[in-house]
């Protein structure tokens, strides 16, 4: 038989897949899912005995959740990264690590064919591609979905006549949760003006009064809550865990597509978006303004690189050398304060804050400078506009 390995992930589309290439087309399946976070040994477990039952010869649970993290997470902080100043690139960040875990995989076992459950009308099928074709050229790509054009009705009715039940309440939502975050898709996100319900979110409200938490970041990743230490893995779970009860971190980004359509998409990421804000609030105090410059261009452009499946472009670890380098005094504690539905930064403390009294207290006092001085700063500081303005008035 032909051996296949399938990203395989239990949801609507990879279960077509499974029953479909086992089924129709002959091929030994190997299931294989990566764990990127979102994944209990429970849900694996029941992830596997489908899998099976869905005519895969055999499944693989791969455990990417440090190479996730240090290969790709550290670096979404360290550069800031909120795609279009909204998203922090949660589920697009995870298929990159997904993709070279599977195509290694697949050649490791001698498989011929990967194939993914990905639409033509997604970024998702470029990302798995790109990896696949550039580690793994002489593999062929198998796409059943895309090729088919199939929608998620048809894909329900071949399960359901292939006694497997499953049915479109199950379907009606597209959840992708990961350590960086959860997207969820639905009906709501095909329009622009329709918000996702409420119970469309998989974390609910159940806590109502404010609490108050202490981050610790040093060179740049977190290290400690509320003085509990743990490593940056263990420290972003806590922290979701405990901003998720507010239902912190929803919204809704609107973006660009790698094919050039937009698309809506809902996502949840509570751990992400305060451990952004909070990181970013630290290098304010601790890095100059030129470093926050370039690193606000470098981290935009990392984020829009990775989410467009270029991450093995060597550009990108040019960047990472850059971003990882910048975080040499981003340590500190930051305040933060946690209430329904949203979070407040406080403020920092650290050693290494710029933010020094003994040169002045801004707007108030100067201790470093005279008045003269600032008459004089100023003076040579207008010259440029000074010597421009004449001409400028000439061409009005």
């Amino acid at each position: 038989m032909k051996k296949l390995v399938l990203a395989y992930s239990g949801g609507l589309d990879t279960s077509y897949c499974a029953k479909y290439l086992s089924k129709e087309e002959g091929f030994e399946v190997h299931a294989v899912s990566v764990n990127t976070g979102g994944f209990s040994p429970e849900e694996i477990k029941i992830i596997e005995e489908k899998a099976i039952q869905l005519g895969a010869s055999s499944y693989t649970s791969i455990d990417a959740l440090e190479h996730f993290y240090e290969k790709v997470v550290k670096y979404l902080i360290f550069g800031n990264v909120l795609r279009n100043n909204t998203y922090p690139l949660s589920v697009s960040a995870e298929r990159i690590v997904q993709a070279i875990e599977i195509v290694n995989h697949a050649k490791n076992i001698g498989a011929d064919y990967i194939a993914h459950g990905s639409t033509g009308a997604g970024n998702d099928q470029v990302r798995f591609d790109m990896i696949f074709q550039i580690l793994a050229p002489n593999i062929k790509i198998i796409t059943p979905i895309r090729d088919k054009s199939l929608s998620r009705e048809a894909e329900i009715k071949y399960l359901q006549e292939n006694g497997i039940k499953y049915s479109w309440e199950k379907a009606k939502y597209s959840i992708n949760k990961g350590l960086w975050g959860t997207s969820v898709g639905g009906d709501e996100t095909l329009t622009s003006d329709l918000p996702l319900p409420e119970s469309a979110y998989p974390s609910q409200l159940v806590s109502t009064e404010s609490k108050d938490i202490k981050l610790v970041f040093f060179k740049g990743e977190l290290v400690s809550i509320n003085g509990e230490k743990g490593t940056p893995i263990e420290n972003i779970i806590k922290l979701d865990s405990l901003a998720s009860a507010y239902a912190i971190g929803r919204d809704i980004h609107v973006g660009d597509t790698i094919i050039g359509i937009k698309g809506r998409v809902g996502f949840e990421a509570a751990a992400s978006v305060i451990i952004i804000k909070a990181h970013h609030l630290l290098e304010k105090h601790t890095l100059s303004k030129w470093q926050q410059f370039q690193k606000e261009q470098l981290g935009n452009f990392y984020g829009m690189l990775l989410h467009e499946g270029n991450y093995l472009d060597e550009v990108m670890r040019n960047i990472e050398a850059f971003l990882a380098d910048t975080q040499r005094n981003v340590s500190g504690e930051v305040s933060v304060s946690l209430h329904p539905y949203r979070f407040e930064l406080n403020g920092i403390k650290s050693e290494n804050d710029l933010m020094n009294a003994s040169f002045g207290n801004y707007g108030e006092t100067n201790k470093a400078w005279t008045a003269d001085d600032a008459k004089g700063f100023i003076k040579i500081l207008s010259n440029p506009g000074k010597i421009a303005n004449p001409i400028i008035k000439n061409h009005d």
